[in-house]
């Protein structure tokens, strides 16, 4: 009885032989009889890749002419042209560091929706510039002349509203876009840099001075900074770096009579440039705004000319109250030039247009990043187009 449970092999089916080695052979000529043996292990030396920006030489024209099955002039020309084309060329980098900026993307973003030509869009500009700091003034200026042109049928639509902002902010900076002149005829040129606390001022004397030197300009700068700590510190460092000489006395020394020393020993060297720094003070702080007023009658005491530029810095995370600040520091020492800082990031660039608006004042440089070279000369119309949409970035 168990044998009656025993399971049976299942037969193969006759419908499918199976075919001997011999007989497969024979079917597929082209398939080997046997396994083939395991090849032998080849060492491979490990390839190092080389970093990509070192890296890409230029094809050969010839080559390329080959490859492509074009004329030698084409070939050329695609030999030519460059791997990556230049950004914002003659402009390099104001779009890459102030796109980023809250008031270049609350202007972008009237561009994105396709906005129609309407009072409603009108309001959304205005509401833009003002929590930028454009200013209440110089913003109601600027919409109402757009209001009337946009009701004497001016614009065919949105976009060409738009374009005739770019053209009055730029006609509103382009003024005080004035670079900063060496009078080569001062020697030397004595710039003196005033501003309140935390604004970047000798951050900014150490990227003038890298400037100059690269203009081959013989340099020299003061540490006039006496009261803040390790400030004299600061500016050495940024003179040996720059290979500047650095006229220094000790901390809570009287800042006139550095000033004073710093340009004797700029005439008997025949110094080029003296970039005096001075310490941060509020412009509230009538004991201070004072002193400044010393410093320059000091200088004067060596050369009557002197200081030939006073260099204001201003923090342009500030917003209105750089305007309060200015006009304190200008009563007090006569302001000739303005240095805006921290323009990149920030939601109160606008600034740059009430300062220009209220005061005149050129505006030799503007900080845009925190490397030496992003400090640049002021450009009303890369400021600008780099605060809009590409688009208009004309």
């Amino acid at each position: 009885m168990i044998g009656f449970f025993r399971r049976k092999k299942p037969e193969t089916p006759a419908s499918e032989p199976r075919l001997s080695t011999e007989e497969l052979a024979a079917a597929f000529p082209s398939a080997p009889a046997e396994a083939p043996a395991p090849a032998e292990p080849v060492a491979v030396e490990p390839v190092v890749a080389e970093p990509v920006a070192a890296a890409v030489e230029p094809v050969p024209a010839e080559v390329i002419a080959a490859a492509l099955e074009v004329d030698a002039d084409v070939a050329q020309a695609v030999a030519a042209e460059p791997a990556t084309p230049p950004a914002s060329a003659g402009k390099p980098g104001w779009r890459e560091r102030l796109r980023g900026s809250a008031f270049a993307r609350s202007l972008g973003g009237l561009f994105s929706r396709n906005p129609k030509l309407d009072d409603d869009l009108l309001d959304e500009i205005e509401t833009a510039l003002i929590t930028a700091d454009v200013g209440v003034t110089a913003t109601t200026q600027l919409i109402e002349s757009l209001r009337r042109r946009m009701k004497a049928r001016e614009f065919a639509d949105a976009p060409a509203l738009l374009a005739a902002l770019r053209a009055d902010l730029i006609a509103l900076l382009r003024p005080v876009a004035q670079p900063l002149r060496i009078d080569a005829a001062a020697r030397p040129f004595v710039l003196l840099t005033v501003g309140v606390n935390g604004v970047g001022k000798t951050t900014t004397i150490g990227k003038l001075a890298k400037r100059f030197r690269d203009e081959n300009r013989a340099l020299m700068l003061a540490a006039g900074d006496t009261f803040r700590a390790a400030a004299v510190a600061q500016l050495q460092a940024w003179g040996e770096r720059n290979g500047v000489p650095v006229i220094a006395q000790g901390q809570n020394a009287d800042a006139a009579s550095v000033a004073f020393d710093a340009l004797q020993a700029a005439k008997a060297r025949g110094t080029e440039v003296l970039i005096a720094d001075t310490a941060g003070r509020l412009h509230t702080q009538q004991g201070l705004m004072a002193e400044l007023g010393k410093i320059k009658r000091v200088l004067q005491k060596v050369d009557p000319e002197a200081p030939h530029e006073v260099l204001m810095v201003i923090d342009g995370t500030t917003g209105q109250n750089a305007l309060s600040q200015l006009r304190q520091f200008h009563a007090a020492v006569g302001v000739t030039g303005l240095v805006v800082t921290k323009l990149d990031g920030t939601a109160k660039g606008g600034v740059v247009f009430a300062l220009a608006r209220e005061f005149g004042i050129p505006i030799r440089y503007a900080g845009i990043g925190e490397r030496a070279e992003d400090l640049r000369v002021f450009d009303a119309e890369a400021f600008v187009d780099a605060l809009l949409p590409e688009a208009l970035g004309a």
